[in-house]
């Protein structure tokens, strides 16, 4: 399979599913918008991979050069970056992972005219086949990659072969992907991740996750 791009590859969640893809033997690419501070995150996760084919290269330049794309950005910035990203994505599998918050403790999600964040992806990419997913993985336990990532991925979208490209990536990341339905469903995938926070607030935990019983 082609090159992952991860764009936003220098936060959290980005760098933790980017070494985690690089160790499981996919070539990544992390983007961010200073090709320099993606190069440097990408050294900084082949040494935590210990092993992997991952190089850092500035958003637009990471895009154009992978087969999927999957954005860990802020939604705040969603837009701008987008904007940047467009020619680069038609026809390209772009995985939004976007929980809108407009507050972090209790978590609140942002009012969205388009119903959510992967929709309003969809709209600003409309010749890109976008598909929401990874929402509820943990920002914390992604980066410890010698721990194993526990619970399910809930994968929406409108493109069958998309959504299937998209499990395989969560079973390079070791886990189970579920069809959750079409691409109106990431509402609830969103606001799904906003109730994971509340939790892991009022627990004092940091990596509660979501799995499904009974399939």
């Amino acid at each position: 399979m082609g090159p992952i791009a991860v764009v936003g590859g220098t936060g959290h969640l980005g760098f933790g599913l980017a070494a985690r893809w690089a160790r499981a033997g996919r070539r990544v690419i992390i983007g961010s918008r200073q090709a320099a501070k993606a190069e440097e995150a990408a050294q900084q996760a082949r040494a935590l991979a210990g092993e992997g084919d991952i190089r850092g290269a500035a958003n637009a330049e990471a895009a154009a050069a992978a087969e999927i794309v999957v954005l860990t950005i802020p939604f705040a910035a969603q837009a701008a970056i987008l904007e940047d990203l467009r020619p680069a994505v038609r026809a390209k599998v772009v995985v939004d992972t976007t929980v809108p918050l407009r507050q972090y403790a209790p978590p609140h999600l942002e009012s969205i005219p388009a119903g959510s964040a992967a929709a309003q992806t969809q709209a600003l990419l409309p010749e890109a086949r976008v598909i929401a997913a990874f929402h509820t993985v943990s920002q914390t336990l992604v980066r410890r990659i010698d721990e194993p990532l526990e619970g399910d991925v809930l994968v929406c979208g409108d493109d069958p072969a998309a959504k299937a490209a998209v499990g395989d990536l969560a079973a390079a990341l070791g886990m189970r992907a579920l069809d959750a339905g079409g691409l109106e469903q990431a509402v609830t995938l969103e606001r799904l991740a906003a109730l994971v926070i509340g939790l892991n607030q009022r627990y004092r935990r940091k990596a509660i996750g979501v799995r499904f019983t009974g399939m």
